[in-house]
């Protein structure tokens, strides 16, 4: 009698657990001990077919799955924040956010997306800021390059990003500091063997050929994320499809010397009435972006700040801002800004230097897939040195800057809703 009444008691204590403690909570504000590596368990239980809530703008926008206890292990040996809360409790939250007064709505996140980064595969002489925080948020990957793209692979991923990369196929515009640098002489090697194998009689060509199928990708339905020089030199490459404008050095003819007017901004993604800068000893490629002279910043006060958007409302771009912070510390690249006035009417400013009138963070749609252009190579390393160490981000795990790369990363997984604005 005593054994049955101890087996009665015992069942009721599980059953009494399991309904008190059936959800597990990810807060992602401040108390968050660990921003980056929330969103890489966030994948890892979509690879396990786990349901899994964004909550946007709750608690810094929360992630929340039911209980189970092999994710809470994961949590704890990952070093995460975690609250483990009821089924009522849950619902209260639930109601709280469903609330008309409320900007906050429920993201649900289906399946992980197959990621890849372009990269060549050659030694690269810097850090790529997406790659760093995909393996430190233990979020896996596929490296693609030129043959890859031009293969057809792109369309078996979801997401694909480009990092500082020059899609009009002058190195990167390092002739006058890196020519005889051994890096260098590498990608010139390796772009040249790749154009002569896909039948290019030059880089420029290969590279412009490479932009349309992440183009096709794109329209397709593809998720396309750019940083640094990637973003201006790939709309360039598109507005200069067919246009030689790339000196000798680079291609061994002299560019056309009506390129500038023949470009055209039909074809970009982001901008618009650019310039070109033709001088092959500047780093720049246009005056999309915004130099360190013009800007005039230093980096005690180079900052940005985040639009705040209605979550019920605007569900795309109040994923691609979630954050803990809405004032982000600006950072350095090949390309850091973009000229408000360069930039199309129809696309999203997501995080602006107002007082430059400068964009950092901008998003669009083309197609059935969309885009994200995002300035600057490194947000935790202000001035990013040519072979300087790549970043710990063990020493960064709260990073605001990264965190808005994983909302792209998770961005594809959200179940699509009709945007209403």
């Amino acid at each position: 009698m005593l054994r049955r009444i101890l087996l009665l008691f015992l069942g009721w204590c599980l059953t009494a657990q399991a309904g008190w403690a059936s959800y597990l909570l990810l807060p992602m504000d401040n108390t968050q001990k660990n921003h980056l590596k929330a969103y890489g368990i966030a994948y890892w239980a979509l690879q396990r077919q786990v349901e899994v809530d964004w909550l946007l703008n709750y608690k810094g926008g929360a992630f929340a799955f039911k209980q189970a206890q092999q994710l809470e292990n994961e949590l704890v040996v990952r070093g995460i924040s975690y609250q483990t809360i009821s089924d009522a409790q849950y619902g209260q939250i639930l109601t709280e956010i469903a609330a008309q007064e409320s900007n906050m709505d429920v993201m649900k996140l289906e399946k992980a997306p197959k990621i890849a980064v372009y990269s060549p595969k050659s030694k690269q002489p810097w850090d790529d800021a997406v790659t760093l925080v995909l393996t430190y948020a233990e979020i896996p990957y596929d490296i693609v390059f030129d043959p890859e793209v031009l293969e057809g692979k792109l369309p078996t991923y979801d997401w694909l990003h480009l990092h500082h990369e020059d899609f009009t196929g002058q190195q990167g515009k390092f002739y006058a500091a890196f020519r005889n640098a051994p890096w260098y002489q590498d990608q010139k090697r390796e772009a040249e063997a790749i154009a002569k194998r896909f039948g290019f009689k030059k880089v420029p060509e290969l590279k412009g050929a490479v932009v349309q199928k992440i183009r096709d990708f794109t329209a397709g339905g593809g998720f396309m994320f750019a940083m640094c020089s990637a973003t201006d030199t790939y709309d360039i490459s598109l507005a200069a499809f067919g246009v030689d404008i790339t000196e000798s050095m680079f291609d061994g003819d002299p560019s056309d010397p009506q390129a500038q007017s023949k470009l055209n901004f039909d074809n970009t993604f982001a901008f618009k009435d650019f310039t070109l800068i033709r001088d092959p000893f500047q780093p720049e490629f246009s005056n999309i972006d915004n130099g360190q002279l013009e800007r005039q910043l230093r980096e005690d006060n180079d900052y940005f700040q985040l639009f705040t958007y209605s979550a019920k409302w605007d569900p795309i771009p109040t994923m691609l801002t979630q954050n803990h912070a809405k004032t982000i510390k600006g950072f350095m690249g090949l390309t850091t800004g973009f000229k408000k006035r360069l930039i199309k009417s129809d696309v999203v400013v997501m995080g602006e230097t107002k007082s430059i009138d400068e964009a950092r963070y901008i998003h669009g749609t083309f197609g059935k897939g969309t885009w994200t252009f995002y300035g600057g190579h490194d947000p935790e390393d202000y001035q990013h040195l040519v072979e300087e160490e790549p970043t710990d981000l063990s020493l960064h795990p709260n990073s605001p800057g990264y965190r808005l790369i994983l909302n792209n990363i998770l961005f594809p997984a959200a179940k699509k809703k009709k945007q209403k604005t």
